[in-house]
């Protein structure tokens, strides 16, 4: 074997190991962001669970309200629809967008409920409904917080596969689009727990 030859063999085996280990990497952050998506989806359908039962508890105080618990009950089921969509590709733009504008149409009608629940001072001093609304609340910080860890994740995916070299042969690797970010319309309002006073 010629000293060219075990040159080109040796180049050969270097650019294989590294490409090896930028796929490796791009594999790990992918799925970490991932398992950071399906701890959004356990959040929200653990919310998405609790707010039927909260509308139920609300449905035999506010009777002349429906067209509020029937927005909540809709808000609900377009999120609860968009998450399906979401998790079946996680990271992707389109459903990302999708589930971030559902969520923010869910945050909306359960405001314009949570203002109604405010008028009627029986419905603020059910238990039933007491209850509801903590577990509500503490699994709106639980959403908060697997977001964020999410989002982290995401970023760290994006950078990483945006980077010089790994730009150059993402694509050939199987990756070649970053991955979006959850973010929800109301933003800035969401980084504050609800407010529910009962």
């Amino acid at each position: 074997m010629s000293n060219s030859s075990l040159a080109i063999l040796i180049i050969a085996f270097v650019l294989g190991f590294y490409l090896t280990a930028i796929y490796n990497r791009l594999v790990t952050l992918k799925n970490r962001y991932q398992n950071a998506f399906a701890q959004i989806e356990n959040q929200l359908k653990r919310r998405y669970d609790l707010i039927p039962n909260l509308v139920e508890t609300a449905k035999a105080y506010l009777n002349h309200e429906r067209e509020t618990l029937e927005s909540v009950v809709s808000a609900r089921n377009s999120a609860a629809q968009a998450l399906t969509h979401a998790q079946q590709n996680p990271g992707a733009a389109g459903q990302m967008s999708s589930l971030g504008g559902a969520e923010s149409k869910l945050a909306e009608a359960l405001g314009r409920f949570n203002l109604v629940v405010e008028a009627y001072p029986e419905l603020k001093a059910n238990d039933t409904m007491a209850q509801l609304s903590e577990e509500l609340s503490s699994t709106e910080n639980k959403v908060a917080f697997a977001r964020q860890a999410f989002n982290d994740a995401v970023t760290e995916y994006n950078a990483y596969r945006e980077r010089f070299p790994q730009i150059l042969v993402a694509a050939s690797l199987g990756h070649s689009a970053s991955a979006e970010l959850l973010e929800f319309a109301d933003s800035a309002a969401i980084q504050q727990p609800p407010k529910v006073s009962f």
